[in-house]
Parts: structure tokens; C-alpha cells; sequence
């Protein structure tokens, strides 16, 4: 294994910097003193292959931090199947390729739990992967994930390349999308908590049963998690990154309810689809190798909730 790899000096381009996660990346290497490259989709749209070619020659990056997707929640993946399995799958084939043909040194690919089969054993170890069926609700979106990720250990095997994936847990925290249709569940519920709130309604109404269980990961951890990985990981197998805890989607709404200071009840819409109905990863192997999320679930919340305060996130209209 070739680590530790040393991050000063080097030069960072942060793929997909305005979204949650690629701000998070940013904000992270900003604490350890350092810039990283950007691009706008006006100066490199990596859905385009001519585009994301001139950008590296121009710019000639070290590492790339591989944060760039098409995302959303349930309702947008059931509505826009090919803009998640065409954008995804352009974004990681122009980038990945992109970087081997102008000499980075290495790339971070980051996907998404929703990788793993739908009744994947629970907690979800990385060799569930393309054990089975995937959760029918998200899998263009999955299925372009699982491309970046074979994509990236094929450049490995083939070139010797030094490209390493990681799967995070569902993700929430400053950056998000507050779209009311198309976000995903925490970011939809601090929305809905906080206008009922401000209307004084007496009920809130939470998609599907509750009784599903999920991980969630705040994005601040995420991304200390992509820069441990980036300085002491490098090998073929993706590593899974999250908390090792769950909740069910009542608790969690519970939670919420009590950061936003939402005093009303709480109904559940079981004709809203549940999606898979437990999704826990196991952490193990990163833990192992020294590297553990540190912010509690209700922390991360009050954080995302400021943030939403703040107007920060998109799709707010």
C-alpha cells in the first residue's frame, strides 16, 4: 500500500465544489491552510468530455477530490432516470479518465450507500457489493455509483493508478438541497418542520411508515474522512464511511421536530413509498485504520437547522 501520502503542496481540485459535499471538502482543506482548484460548470462542465480534457490540460492538478454528481431524493429518481444514470455515469468516465491521461496522483471517487443490494445483511459490509437486487426506488443513481467505483479500480489494475472510492452514509448538513419534491429526508423534514412552525400548523406530515432505519452522516465528517483516507489509503477495495448507528425515520423526524422547535403532532403517509427498509453500514475498516465521525446526530442537526437560518442550501424557493 502507497501511503502515507503527504497533502502539502499538493494541488487540490475539488470536483463539484458548490455542492453539499464539495463545500464541506473545501471548508476542510481551508482549516488545514490550504486552496484547492475549482471549477465552475462555465469554466468545466464534467458532463462534458472536450470540457473536462481542456480543464486538466490547463490546469494540471495533483489530486482530485471526485465530489461532482447528480443527486436527489426518491421522487427525483423515479421522475428523472436518465438524468441520474446519463449525468452520473459522464461525470465519473470524464473526470477518472481525465485524470490518468494528465498525470494526478491520486483521486478520491465518492459515492453513496445506496450502492448495496436492497436486502443487503445489515450492518452492510463492502463486500455486499453486486451481491443482489438494488432498491428499485434509486438505482440509476446506484448503478452509475457502482460504475465510478469499477471504473476506478480498473484504472488501478490497468495503469497502476492511485484511485480510491469511498461509500458514505446518507449525508446531511450545511449546503443542502431544500427542494420540496426532490431533497433527501433530513433536508425535506427541517424545511417542512420549520414552515409549519412558522405558520403555526398542528401537523406535520412525514412520507412513509417511520419504521425505517437509517444512518446519517453529517457532511463536516464526510469530508475529514476523504482527506484521512486521501493521506493514508490506497488500495482496490471502496471503504464505507459512517457513524455505525441508526434510526429509524420517527426518530429522526422527532429529532428534528425538536431542533426546529416544531410543537405540533407528527402523522405518517404510508402510501409514500419507505424505500429500503434498513441501511447501516459497517464502519469497521476505517475505524481500524484510526479514523471515527465524531458529530452526534442532534449536533449535526442543529448545524444543518443554523445553516437553513442563515439561507444557506439550495432550492429554497
Amino acid at each position: 500500500m502507497k501511503v502515507p501520502f503527504a497533502l502539502a503542496g499538493r494541488k487540490i481540485f475539488v470536483a463539484g465544489h458548490r455542492g453539499m459535499v464539495g463545500q464541506a471538502l473545501v471548508r476542510a482543506l481551508g482549516s488545514r491552510g490550504m486552496t484547492p482548484l475549482v471549477a465552475t460548470r462555465a469554466e468545466a462542465d464534467l458532463e462534458n468530455q472536450a470540457q473536462t480534457e481542456s480543464w486538466f490540460a490547463r490546469e494540471k492538478p495533483d489530486v482530485v477530490l471526485l465530489a461532482a454528481a447528480h443527486v436527489g431524493g426518491i421522487v427525483a429518481n423515479n421522475s428523472f432516470p436518465r438524468d441520474f444514470l446519463y449525468k452520473n455515469l459522464m461525470i465519473a468516465g470524464n473526470v477518472i479518465e481525465a485524470a490518468h491521461r494528465h498525470g494526478v496522483r491520486k483521486l478520491v471517487n465518492l459515492g453513496s450507500s445506496c450502492i448495496y443490494p436492497k436486502y443487503a445483511e445489515q450492518p452492510i459490509r463492502e463486500e455486499s457489493l453486486l451481491t443482489g437486487s438494488l432498491e428499485p426506488t434509486n438505482e440509476w443513481y446506484a448503478i452509475a455509483k457502482i460504475a465510478g467505483i469499477k471504473l476506478a479500480q480498473s484504472y488501478r489494475r490497468q495503469f497502476g493508478a492511485d484511485m480510491i472510492s469511498l461509500m458514505p452514509s446518507n449525508l446531511y448538513g450545511p449546503g443542502d438541497n431544500y427542494h420540496p419534491e426532490h431533497s433527501h429526508v433530513i433536508a425535506a423534514l427541517i424545511r417542512r418542520f420549520h414552515e409549519a412552525k412558522e405558520t403555526g400548523a398542528k401537523e406535520v406530515v412525514i412520507w412513509g411508515t417511520g419504521t425505517p432505519r437509517r444512518e446519517f452522516l453529517h457532511v463536516d465528517d464526510l469530508a475529514e474522512a476523504t482527506l484521512f483516507a486521501l493521506e493514508h489509503y490506497s488500495d482496490e477495495p471502496h471503504l464505507n464511511v459512517g457513524t455505525g448507528t441508526d434510526v429509524t425515520i420517527a426518530e429522526l423526524a422527532q429529532a428534528i421536530a425538536r431542533v426546529v422547535g416544531f410543537k405540533g403532532a407528527l402523522a405518517f403517509d404510508a402510501s409514500r413509498p419507505d424505500g429500503t427498509p434498513r441501511k447501516l453500514l459497517d464502519v469497521s475498516k476505517l475505524a481500524a485504520m484510526g479514523w471515527i465521525a465524531k458529530t452526534p446526530l442532534e449536533a449535526g442537526l442543529s448545524s444543518a437547522y443554523a445553516d437553513f437560518l442563515a439561507g444557506g442550501g439550495r432550492n429554497r424557493a
